[in-house]
């Protein structure tokens, strides 16, 4: 790696240590988790660390009673903590006979048997957190930066390397490794090829609505064997799956959700994109704008209502943000001089917003309409939390 980037997710992380004696960190691998985790403990006095897939680090563990309790003033931060899920129950007597705030970090992956051991075992003196890949507001706010993180996408490895040609091969070797030892250890059971092949396909279907019936069949799958498939490599938070917008409102809604590859730089080494000059010349290169756009404000407002309008008759948004009864629209268009249809503004008549914002790559925001701007996305961050839609820790509009 060629710097550290300071994550907007540590004013949260230390905000839940004053408050629960537990924080459960959550993130794919390679996300940045040991990292921010270890950033942390360089400003505390007394600080223990433990890759539980140490050998050395795991045998301390052998009475881990015994030995953590030689440590109860220190923060202890537990990395790769799914290895160890008889630990869970220890921490909760240890917690319980002498609770106090910000007692434990646990590092692990998303995987639904750790949340439920955590859950389970830690209810009341724990929150969780989930660490994604890097965010355009956690790069420089210009547009070299914003293309680079749009094609090498955002784990750190991948965009900080040292060049486009080492990028991707750190992210073909993440994908690999992925398939077949991350998913395999998360209880996940698909034969390493079809995955792959689902994975590409998802690459290629970026943006788009699902169609269980034609992906199964091209996969020799049944469509319920693929939605399980989809749900589990969600919860593994290298897929979402955006939900269509629910109401009672009298219009024929599109329900099957849109798909879309969490990273980007993911999604171009599917799809064998290697350099930017390729990405802006590539069909894909709205989908991976559009996918970008999602991705951070559903990162940036993680306490809000996300997803996607369409009706039969072509109105369509591609976000809709709800919270506390108010609503939003993000229409991403990945051109200088975005013109949004009919089918957006329709929408706009149906939904009735407090604003809407066409994320555009333009160096500065303008209305277009009453309550209807074209932003950068950099801005776009600065709107969403001057209307209470980010979270209250993350910065304000200047």
């Amino acid at each position: 790696m060629h710097g550290y980037i300071e994550r907007e997710l540590l004013a949260r992380l230390q905000a839940d240590l004053r408050i629960f004696p537990a924080v459960v960190l959550l993130g794919p691998r390679q996300s940045g988790k040991s990292t921010l985790a270890q950033a942390l403990a360089r400003d505390r006095p007394s600080c223990l660390y433990l890759d539980l897939e140490s050998p050395t680090d795991l045998a301390k563990l052998a009475d881990p009673e015994l030995f953590l309790n030689m440590h109860d003033e220190d923060l202890v931060i537990l990395d790769e903590v799914q290895t160890l899920p008889s630990l869970f129950p220890v921490l909760r007597g240890i917690i319980d006979r002498k609770r106090r705030p910000g007692r434990f970090i646990l590092l692990g992956p998303a995987s639904r048997s750790l949340i439920n051991q955590s859950g389970e075992s830690l209810a009341g003196r724990v929150s969780f957190l989930e660490l994604s890949p890097f965010s355009p507001s956690e790069c420089a706010p210009d547009r070299e930066s914003l293309l680079r993180l749009l094609l090498r996408g955002g784990f750190p490895e991948s965009f900080l390397a040292a060049d486009d040609a080492d990028s991707l091969r750190w992210r073909q070797a993440f994908i690999r490794s992925y398939l077949e030892r991350d998913l395999p250890m998360l209880g996940f059971k698909a034969p390493i090829p079809i995955l792959q092949r689902l994975l590409t396909m998802v690459a290629h279907l970026q943006g788009q609505t699902l169609n269980s019936s034609k992906i199964a069949e091209s996969l020799g799958i049944s469509p319920s064997t693929l939605r399980a498939w989809l749900d589990f490599i969600e919860q593994a938070l290298l897929l979402r799956q955006l939900p269509t917008w629910q109401s009672n409102v009298k219009k024929r809604l599109i329900k099957a959700p849109k798909l879309y590859l969490r990273d980007t730089g993911l999604a171009n080494s599917l799809l064998g994109i290697s350099d930017l000059d390729a990405l802006l010349g590539h069909p894909a290169w709205g989908a991976q704008w559009e996918a970008r756009i999602i991705e951070s404000c559903c990162s940036w407002c993680d306490g809000a209502t996300a997803s996607y309008y369409r009706t039969s008759n072509g109105s369509e948004v591609d976000l809709v943000l709800e919270k506390d009864s108010r609503r939003l629209i993000i229409e991403a268009k990945a051109s200088s001089a975005p013109a949004p249809t009919r089918g957006f503004w329709t929408a706009l008549a149906d939904l009735a917003p407090e604003a809407a914002f066409v994320c555009a790559p333009v160096d500065f925001s303008f209305p277009i309409r009453d309550k209807t701007f074209v932003t950068p996305i950099h801005e776009l961050r600065a709107f969403l939390a001057t209307r209470g839609f980010t979270d209250h820790l993350s910065p304000k509009a200047p």
